[in-house]
């Protein structure tokens, strides 16, 4: 049997519990792996609470948790990897638990971490979306809202490894960070797109939106056409011709993932972990998330 972490009823954090579960058995093309972290997500919160019960339905009991890293240790036909491997991806089912099972492994550097791999994997694949679907170019300039923020520190440390000029938009405590990443830090609130303009007088090339703050008018305004912005964060996007990426898994980029591990194996990429609980302790990392503790990303350690 296997450890892991379910709910029964949308709710609080104090809906999730310790449970027992059959240990899974990969199938064609799947390994299973014994998971040394997984991540918390904001969608896990989400999905706990009924929020998105009518765009996600799922089935209850459920295990919530997709983001994992462990060690292969059992193989289905024609597997992408060998038992042993230390490897990291999207879980096909719930990650809160002891062993989950892979569809896509990603090899696991060993400059790299288990936490750090965890973490990397939704917040990561997202940064590298929203470059990928702006197709910004080394050269222009491209203004990232929530710089500071578990996307954004990703979006900004990516773009400006490829050469793109990366402004900044961040709460005035964490303009600092924002600036070490590489990027022109520029404070949101009242009068944030004068604060740009004073930075960026020719205007930007193209925006990403990760903060979903009502900053959409404001982007397609600097970025001249409402197709240079794109968002991960406001569902109020088609209001303003802009495109909203991450509701359709078949628009993901499952390509990000050996990319980005190769930068954070090489030191060109941090992905800050705030904080790893015990697995048993789910439900107070649900609570920290929510209640916007966290500066960093938050794992669970089965």
């Amino acid at each position: 049997m296997s450890t892991t972490i379910t709910f029964s009823r949308y709710g609080e954090p104090g809906v999730l519990t310790v449970s027992a579960a059959e240990v899974p058995q990969p199938g064609p093309g799947q390994v299973r792996i014994k998971v040394h972290a997984v991540a918390v997500n904001p969608i896990d919160a989400k999905i706990r609470s009924g929020h998105m019960a009518g765009i996600f339905p799922i089935s209850l009991p459920m295990t919530p948790g997709w983001d994992v890293a462990g060690t292969v240790d059992a193989v289905g036909p024609g597997a992408g990897a060998d038992v042993g491997d230390e490897v990291f991806g999207v879980a096909s089912v719930g990650g809160y638990s002891e062993y989950a099972l892979l569809d896509r492994p990603v090899a696991r550097p060993y400059q790299v971490s288990a936490q750090t791999a965890a973490a990397l994997v939704t917040v990561g694949e997202a940064a590298f979306r929203g470059l990928d679907r702006l197709g910004v170019r080394p050269g222009q300039t491209l203004l990232i809202h929530g710089a500071a923020g578990s996307v954004g520190t990703i979006a900004v440390q990516l773009a400006v490894a490829r050469g793109i000029t990366v402004i900044g938009t961040a709460a005035e405590a964490d303009l600092d960070r924002v600036t070490a990443l590489g990027a022109t830090a520029v404070s949101y609130g009242e009068g944030w797109t004068d604060r740009v303009r004073a930075v960026a007088p020719d205007g930007v090339d193209a925006v990403f939106d990760t903060s979903g703050t009502g900053v959409l008018a404001g982007s397609v305004a600097l970025a001249g056409d409402a197709a240079r912005v794109i968002t991960i964060a406001d569902e109020a996007a088609a209001e303003y011709g802009v495109r909203f990426t991450g509701g359709d898994p078949a628009d993901r980029c499952p390509e990000a993932l050996p990319e980005l591990v190769a930068l954070a194996a090489a030191g060109r990429l941090s992905v800050p972990v705030w904080r790893a609980y015990p697995l048993a302790e789910a439900a107070r990392a649900h609570q920290d998330l929510e209640a916007g503790r966290n500066h960093g990303k938050i794992v669970l350690l089965p």
